[in-house]
């Protein structure tokens, strides 16, 4: 009966410590990123209230996100420098990107990251009705690994020339990276458009509810004109998104998505 009992355990512990060390490297690395046009922390009641903006993004435990319309120490919104300052009260490592100087101060966006931010670079883009950049950072996961987020916020005007121009500028950059990349951002134009259709070419997108996938207005949602992607497509799956119900604190509703980082393997180093 002894010799029974130990054939069975040499037969289930290996399967037992095996089966862990699986399983970690089928699931990758998960990470929460939120894209999120704050106008400044203005709100719908006419109040700036950058504590109720930074409550808005806490609750929704992002690893990174993406911030559009952001000032820098403008008299509008009280010389405070909006990104370094939401990311003190987060927790965050945070990056700014200047579109033009503005009220005494600077305009533009910004990335927040819970993780270390090693590189930052603005990419110029074609002016439209104001200056426009993208913003990219290079991020070091807690496994060493490097990913690049890259933040946009393109024209507005109802012509979309100047939007188109400035994503052939940007998908050009977007072809130099050699990170998996996530790209996200207020695109100020609509699915199906070609401005959508060209920077979403060899990209996975995080796609919304469709019964729920309007971003703007906060208050009226009406239109999608804020979204998330990601590439290469061998290197990420998209687990969950939302898009959040804050009719308050912005204009603009938040977009919020679960997202995962597959283990790198050599039949995805080069697809791109």
């Amino acid at each position: 009966m002894n010799l029974f009992r130990t054939a069975v355990a040499m037969i289930i512990l290996p399967l037992v410590t095996i089966s862990p060390s699986i399983s970690h490297a089928e699931e990758g690395t998960s990470l929460r990123v939120l894209s999120y046009n704050i106008k400044r922390g203005l709100g719908n009641d006419g109040k700036t209230d950058l504590a109720r903006t930074a409550s808005v993004i806490n609750r929704l435990s992002p690893d990174f996100v993406g911030l559009q319309e952001v000032d820098e120490k403008t008299q509008r919104s009280g010389e405070v420098d909006q990104a370094a300052e939401l990311g003190r009260q987060l927790g965050m490592h945070h990056s700014f990107a200047p579109f033009m100087d503005y009220d005494g101060g600077r305009y533009g966006l910004a990335i927040l990251s819970r993780h270390p931010i090693r590189q930052s670079k603005i990419i110029e883009l074609p002016k439209g009705n104001e200056p426009r950049v993208a913003l990219a950072v290079d991020v070091e996961l807690p496994d060493g690994q490097l990913i690049t987020l890259v933040n946009l916020h393109f024209d507005w005007v109802r012509n979309d020339g100047f939007r188109f121009a400035q994503a052939k500028r940007l998908k050009q950059a977007l072809t130099e990276l050699t990170t998996p990349y996530i790209l996200l951002g207020d695109f100020n134009d609509q699915p199906n458009s070609r401005t959508l259709e060209l920077l979403g070419r060899g990209m996975t997108e995080a796609d919304k509810p469709q019964d729920d996938s309007f971003t703007y207005s906060a208050s009226k949602p009406s239109i999608e004109i804020d979204f998330i992607f990601v590439a290469p497509p061998t290197r990420w799956s998209i687990e969950h998104v939302d898009v959040v119900d804050e009719p308050i604190a912005s204009d603009h509703r938040p977009v919020s998505a679960k997202i995962q980082l597959r283990p790198h393997t050599s039949s995805s180093a080069d697809d791109r």
